[in-house]
């Protein structure tokens, strides 16, 4: 490996392969490019000519030659990695692909397994790459590199509690393919996959740059047809084989209750189906680092209830809204607000249920509606546009 110098000079390595092209006639300024071609800090042309008026420089081999032009041949002009150089990093990134396109193709039914083992690999080359970067030997005692178990054992291991216990039952699931069939377990531990995926994209880049990112060459394959929930839990109660039950039971039992709600554990989405309108009608992937991913982690780790949500009725929200902006809101407006932005059906409607539910939900119990805070600041804001405010007033009922 040639170890490129940071200040612009040559390496000893280099000085003898400009040496060597030199006696087989190259030109200074196509040697100045090879050189450069994905050279962090450029030579300029004057480091050549110190070199061809060297007498006392020696040559490389014709053979470390030849395979330096091949290696300059070998990058990567979108990741920059070299086949010859980081042959970890590029299977890392090849095997997290081969286990995405397999667990989302139609085709193939063998997800769960080869998943599994595709991620292990994975991550292992990833580790090791990053050890060996820090000067730890990846060689153990018996001559064998050393396992990803190891290395997440290690103190100075530098991925998050979540990733190491997504990365354990990966790693679970994995050692049980080896003994025993899986059957349909592929919706089982689909949240631990998707977990382990997002955790990747992460790790490399921030370990080893964005260019690394397999966002672009990665899709999520969503399904847009209905679900029927109940067909689901059939199939899980009767394909899924004991062993997997017992495995995911084992699983669970090794982590807290707060592990477990962690996303770095294992992804879930909450799905509602309510009817809404087309502007809101759609699914969005939150990075969970965000201020917004990490409310709505906290979100998917309690369920609330609709008094919570929903906790304002017409008066106290007109109350609230005068608190905030000084100006009044009556009723009556208030009932000119929702019929203008139409958060709710009027009540000789068909379906009273039919609300726009990041602002108002109806209550069978005791046929009436209320309303959330989004509601309170979205008035308090309209209140303060004169001419929106004039417009909602002029609503007829």
């Amino acid at each position: 490996m040639v170890r490129r110098n940071s200040d612009g000079s040559l390496t000893t390595v280099e000085k003898k392969i400009v040496k060597r092209l030199l006696e087989r006639g190259w030109r200074n300024q196509d040697i100045q490019a090879q050189i450069n071609f994905f050279r962090k800090t450029t030579i300029n042309s004057g480091r050549i000519t110190e070199i061809k008026q060297d007498v006392n420089q020696r040559m490389a081999s014709e053979e470390a030659v030849d395979f330096f032009l091949l290696k300059q041949k070998s990058y990567d002009p979108q990741t920059s990695l070299n086949l010859y150089e980081d042959e970890r990093l590029i299977r890392s990134r090849e095997a997290m692909v081969l286990a995405v396109q397999v667990f989302n193709s139609a085709g193939l039914k063998f997800k769960t397994e080869v998943f599994s083992v595709l991620a292990n690999i994975s991550w292992t080359y990833l580790l090791h790459e990053y050890y060996i970067r820090k000067g730890v030997p990846i060689i153990g005692a018996d001559e064998r590199s050393v396992s990803l178990s190891y290395m997440l054992n290690r103190d100075d291991c530098p991925l998050t509690g979540g990733v190491k216990n997504n990365l354990e039952a990966i790693k679970s699931i994995r050692d049980e393919v080896e003994h025993l069939l899986l059957g349909k377990s592929d919706l089982k531990w689909q949240g631990i996959y998707q977990a382990c995926c997002l955790n990747f994209e992460k790790t490399i880049t921030e370990m080893f740059g964005e260019k690394l990112s397999l966002a672009s060459e990665l899709s999520f394959a969503l399904q847009f047809t209905k679900v029927d929930f109940e067909q689901i839990s059939e199939l899980n109660k009767f394909e899924i084989p004991a062993h997997i039950q017992a495995l995911d039971a084992r699983l669970q039992a090794k982590i807290s209750e707060e592990e477990l709600n962690d996303l770095d554990y294992q992804f879930r989405v909450v799905y509602t189906f309510d009817a809404t309108s087309k502007s809101n009608a759609h699914m969005q992937f939150i990075n969970p680092d965000s201020a917004e991913g990490k409310q709505i982690s906290t979100v998917l780790a309690k369920t609330k209830i609709a008094d919570e949500l929903y906790p304002h009725k017409p008066g106290v929200v007109c109350k609230l809204v005068k608190e905030k902006t000084g100006k009044t809101l009556s009723v009556n407006n208030h009932t000119n607000a929702w019929m203008h932005f139409k958060v709710r059906p009027k009540w000789n409607s068909k379906n009273l249920k039919n609300t726009e539910k990041k602002y108002c939900i109806f209550h069978e119990a005791h046929k009436d509606y209320t309303y959330s805070n989004a509601w309170v600041e979205l008035l308090s804001e309209a209140i303060c546009v004169e001419k929106l405010f004039s417009k909602i007033k002029q609503v007829k009922k």
